[in-house]
């Protein structure tokens, strides 16, 4: 148990050392973007064609974006994994 427990917090101890700390200068520049603005039209324009609140339209746009970042990272990691396994096949 005492393991799981070190790991545990080697992990995230791990992970804070990733942090990128000018956040709020990054949030700025994200909330002043030209994308932003047509993120803000495209979210109403779902809500008002699907009949949902901006929230349900924000959240809908989010999980399809993450369900396409989750289709690359596949698509990626098998072409991976295949040209991998082609490459043992011809050396053996």
């Amino acid at each position: 148990m005492d393991a799981i427990q070190l790991l545990n917090t080697a992990i995230v101890k791990s992970k804070e050392l990733k942090i990128n700390d000018s956040y709020e200068e990054r949030l700025k520049e994200v909330c002043e973007s030209p994308a932003l603005a047509s993120l803000e039209k495209a979210i109403h324009n779902l809500a008002q064609e699907a009949n949902v609140s901006n929230d349900q339209a924000a959240q809908m746009i989010v999980s399809l974006v993450r369900d396409l970042e989750s289709i690359w990272e596949d698509y990626v990691m098998m072409e991976g994994i295949d040209s991998i396994k082609n490459m043992l096949n011809s050396n053996h």
